[in-house]
């Protein structure tokens, strides 16, 4: 297996060269040099309107209706490249989809959610209102006795929500609070067996791959399922977010949202009311080239085997140290899996409580005050996770969350540990 260049990859992003480090890579990595010159490229040399017939009319109208969609695929992989909506945020992209599926929801259907990042939820609930839905939760559970906040998704307690009534399930394929990740394939076809072994006529499952894309590929055909959203700006992309629609739920469930004498029946475009940023959906597109010059392979699958091992050498010492013995007796508390394993990604929050609590507020202070370092604190948007944590955690204080990607290195997260240690002593 290819190991991953981390120098290398670094000198893509100039701003990585200033020393500043930065740990909040889940609210948004940063933007590599390519899709940024491709942005540049578009503005200065094809910005145009779409539709126009003359020569740069044609050649815009490529780069944004044909080579976007198409590179947006292959991160997805979608069967084709009309299966994809692009928008300026998953949480737009996912509401726009409920709003297209209302005239198909009825009286009495159950709606399965997470209570992970609002995006992904917060449609579902609304359109519940709207329709006279029902809503279900499928809420993660302690998984280490010591550590109320170790808390994990599992799918024995899924299964009994699902009923002949159920219509949609949306769920994470990983945490953007807890750092785990969700055995998608696993768990969708546990979905499907249980829907059809109890007679639901119709299930759509709805997966936000947001935390999920950094880290690990999407896969939609092998997963099965309906609908999958990720932000391109957490992916070392612009600020776009690209929505996958299965195309036989594009034709019989999703209804055209864009102008009436638009004829997009079939495609992903009847999502996209009044179109995408030209020149970011363009910049988009400089994502899998950035992610292909990470390893010799030209392989995407390749790339991410070498990005989740690179990921593991800055999760073994930060949870190391996070979960230590001498960490546990002063208080502080990992909020998800403790576990180091590849089923976990490299975005870690936790809480310092008991005899001494430290706000979380106070702890990122502290890194500001010291300046160099960038984490952050909150709820993170999946405000439902944290609100329903038990002991009780004051959402607006939230959690201290430390994300990294793997442009971070070892030496930055010794850094962060070395600050740490300060606050705790």
């Amino acid at each position: 297996m290819a190991t991953l260049d981390v120098e290398k990859a670094r000198l893509h992003f100039p701003i990585l060269a200033s020393g500043f480090i930065f740990a909040d890579n889940a609210g948004g990595s940063q933007a590599a040099k390519e899709v940024v010159d491709m942005i540049s490229d578009y503005l200065l040399n094809t910005n145009v309107q779409l539709g126009a017939d003359y020569s740069f009319g044609v050649k815009s109208n490529t780069r944004v209706l044909v080579d976007g969609p198409r590179e947006a695929a292959k991160l997805f992989n979608a069967r084709y490249p009309d299966e994809v909506v692009f928008g300026s945020s998953s949480t737009l992209n996912l509401e726009n989809l409920s709003r297209s599926l209302e005239d198909d929801i009825h009286p009495g259907d159950e709606f399965i959610v997470t209570g992970e990042h609002e995006a992904n939820v917060g449609p579902w609930k609304k359109m519940a209102i709207r329709k006279d839905a029902v809503i279900k939760h499928w809420r993660p559970t302690p998984t280490v006795p010591e550590n109320p906040y170790s808390v994990k998704l599992k799918i024995e307690e899924l299964l009994p929500l699902i009923t002949s009534k159920t219509r949609i399930v949306a769920i994470t394929a990983c945490s953007n609070i807890l750092g785990s990740i969700v055995p998608v394939k696993e768990v969708v076809k546990a979905i499907r067996e249980e829907a059809k072994s109890k007679g639901a006529k119709k299930v759509e499952i709805s997966v936000d791959c947001v935390a999920y894309a950094p880290h690990r590929l999407i896969d939609v055909q092998d997963w099965d399922v309906d609908f999958c959203a990720f932000s391109f700006y957490k992916v070392y992309g612009p600020h776009i977010s690209g929505m996958y629609v299965r195309s036989s739920v594009l034709e019989h469930s999703v209804a055209s949202i864009v102008h009436h004498f638009i004829k997009a029946d079939k495609v992903g475009y009847k999502l996209q009311p009044g179109g995408p940023g030209y020149e970011i959906v363009y910049g988009a597109t400089g994502v899998i080239p950035y992610l292909l010059s990470l390893t010799p392979h030209n392989d995407l699958k390749a790339t991410f085997k070498a990005i989740a091992a690179h990921e593991q050498t800055l999760i073994e010492p930060l949870l190391s140290f996070l979960t230590d013995p001498v960490q546990r007796e002063r208080g502080v508390r990992v909020v998800g899996e403790e576990t180091i394993s590849l089923n976990r990604v490299p975005t870690i929050s936790f809480v310092v409580v008991g005899q001494k609590p430290i706000k979380s507020k106070t702890i990122v202070g502290i890194f500001d005050k010291n300046g160099g370092i960038g984490i952050r604190y909150g709820h993170f948007y999946a405000h439902t996770l944290v609100d329903e944590l038990s002991p009780k955690l004051n959402t607006d204080d939230g959690v201290v969350r430390i994300s990294l990607v793997h442009y971070n290195t070892v030496e930055e997260v010794h850094k962060i540990i070395a600050v740490l240690k300060e606050i705790f002593a």
